[in-house]
């Protein structure tokens, strides 16, 4: 008899994960390696995902660091082909690095903010996806988590050029699915909700909203960011081999809150 638990198991496979030297990033690519994916921990800072690679292989995992800006072209190839050449395949890419340079009415935000956002949050997964996706078709099988945001699906309050692109990124899921399902590559899509990572700072330093923020939400309280692994673990394995173009929410039930 098969084991479930054993279809958890990632040993053998690559997984990149972008924006990792921190926050959610940094929970899901522990997690993954915790489960016995080999990581590249990727964000723009060199030293910072050093570090962090130090870090897991001192634990007794593997992993390498590999500094990319995923809104520029040539460290997305790069990123690629230093992963290739270290580890010889890709079979996991979570899609998490994002930026949200702005927070306030939509129309008063300039037109280099919305580039730059979309840039950033869209566009790079997008080709880095398309870049990763010939060596997932090789291997006839592969697994893209993106990361996006219950503002995806439910917009709130002067955060409306990163709800956005976080819906942007929902529709591509669906369609990474839809066309690249022929080729054994899954993709889904994560939806955070409120989460004390560094990145969320300007949020969640706001007592005011934070207080609402708990009477809202069934469970009253913000996400740890490793409460976030655990979906990813699920999405990358064979254990949620047949989960694909899927939108699953942490978010506390948030989305439910009317």
């Amino acid at each position: 008899m098969n084991s479930i638990k054993q279809k958890f198991d990632l040993t053998g496979k690559v997984a990149i994960v972008t924006g990792s030297s921190k926050g959610i990033g940094l929970s899901i690519a522990r997690g993954l390696a915790e489960n016995g994916a080999k990581l590249v921990i990727s964000s723009r800072n060199q030293e910072a995902v050093d570090a962090v690679a130090a870090e897991f292989n001192e634990a007794g995992f593997d992993a390498i660091g590999i500094a990319c800006h995923i809104g520029d072209a040539e460290q997305r190839e790069a990123l690629l082909a230093k992963t290739v050449e270290k580890y010889g395949r890709i079979d996991i890419l979570v899609n998490n690095a994002a930026i949200n340079p702005f927070y306030g009415p939509i129309e008063s935000a300039e037109e280099e903010v919305f580039d730059k956002i979309m840039n950033v949050n869209v566009k790079a997964p997008w080709l880095l996806s398309n870049l990763v996706q010939p060596f997932m078709k090789e291997n006839g099988s592969g697994s893209i988590i993106n990361i996006s945001s219950v503002e995806g699906i439910h917009p709130g309050f002067r955060l409306g050029l990163y709800s956005m692109t976080k819906s942007a990124l929902i529709m591509l899921t669906k369609n990474q699915a839809k066309e690249w399902g022929r080729y054994g590559i899954r993709s889904n899509v994560v939806c955070p909700g409120l989460i004390k990572t560094k990145f969320s700072q300007s949020l969640w330093s706001n007592d005011k909203l934070v207080e609402g923020y708990n009477q809202t939400v069934p469970l009253k309280r913000m996400a740890e960011p490793d409460e976030m692994a655990g979906i990813v673990m699920l999405l990358a394995s064979d254990a949620g081999s047949y989960m694909t173009g899927g939108v699953y929410a942490a978010d506390g039930g948030y989305l439910i809150s009317g």
